[in-house]
């Protein structure tokens, strides 16, 4: 049994704080999984870091599978969450349920996540009731970015504010063993954390909530324009850019491969 699960992950509330990352591959996964991270979450936000796509909305099912299962084989203690990607459950509750499915099924994943919040209630409480986990995304959900007129703080006003409560509190209610709070001030994030019985984990939410997630290509200094809230723990984009410059500068000049790099001659 994994470490971290729907129901390890929902008794961590006021217990302990989690922290979690998207992961893509299982190179990755595996690094994260033995660095304790809690909880990976195979975004959608591979459009972006992965795929060259300008939002999340091109992603499909077969790409989410595909980088899902990837994912899954590289973790070992981490509960491993699949996006599920635009329209595939906003069209009706059997296709949701359907798609739903095929993540645990055919990918492996422990649990899915599903944007929205009262509006996705009665999707939550089907999948849960039918053993499929659930963790909410409310505040700033990407795959409403032509809606919500781009990638905008949320909560910035008392109406919006009471509709995140309310939207957290529905999502609670319906089964979500966690919920994403995605781009809002850090009172709202502590106003949402302290209103349900189950962990807020923050996107850019604030330090009060449950848990921290943030896109691993922020994170390791991959990312050309990171959003505000994402703090780099790392300069990987340098450090690769000198690498693959410094390889191509030796095999140019034939100092790559040296004799230590190749195998013994040929015995007579």
């Amino acid at each position: 049994m994994k470490k971290w699960n729907a129901a390890s992950v929902k008794a961590s509330k006021g217990v302990s704080r989690l922290a979690c990352l998207t992961a893509y591959d299982t190179g990755s996964a595996r690094l994260a999984d033995a660095a304790g991270i809690a909880l990976l979450l195979v975004g959608d936000s591979l459009g972006m870091t992965v795929l060259g796509y300008d939002s999340t909305l091109p992603v499909t099912m077969a790409e989410m599978l595909h980088h899902t299962a990837a994912v899954v084989r590289g973790a070992t203690d981490a509960m491993v969450v699949a996006d599920m990607p635009f329209l595939s459950y906003q069209i009706n509750r059997e296709e949701a349920f359907r798609n739903a499915g095929r993540f645990v099924q055919e990918a492996g994943a422990d649990a899915v996540k599903v944007e929205g919040g009262a509006i996705r209630a009665e999707l939550v409480r089907t999948l849960t009731e039918n053993g499929i986990p659930v963790l909410g995304h409310i505040g700033l959900t990407p795959q409403s970015v032509n809606v919500l007129g781009g990638y905008k703080v949320q909560g910035k006003t008392r109406a919006a504010c009471d509709r995140l409560l309310d939207d957290a509190q529905a999502l609670a209610e319906a089964g979500a063993f966690a919920i994403v709070l995605e781009c809002t001030p850090p009172d709202i994030g502590a106003a949402v954390t302290a209103a349900v019985p189950v962990p807020v984990i923050s996107v850019g939410a604030g330090p009060a909530c449950d848990g921290q997630m943030l896109v691993m290509h922020d994170m390791l200094g991959l990312t050309e324009r990171p959003p505000k809230f994402a703090k780099p723990y790392a300069t990987l984009a340098a450090t690769m850019r000198t690498a693959f410059a410094a390889y191509a500068a030796e095999v140019q000049t034939g100092a790559f491969p040296a004799p230590e790099h190749c195998y013994a001659p040929t015995a007579p």
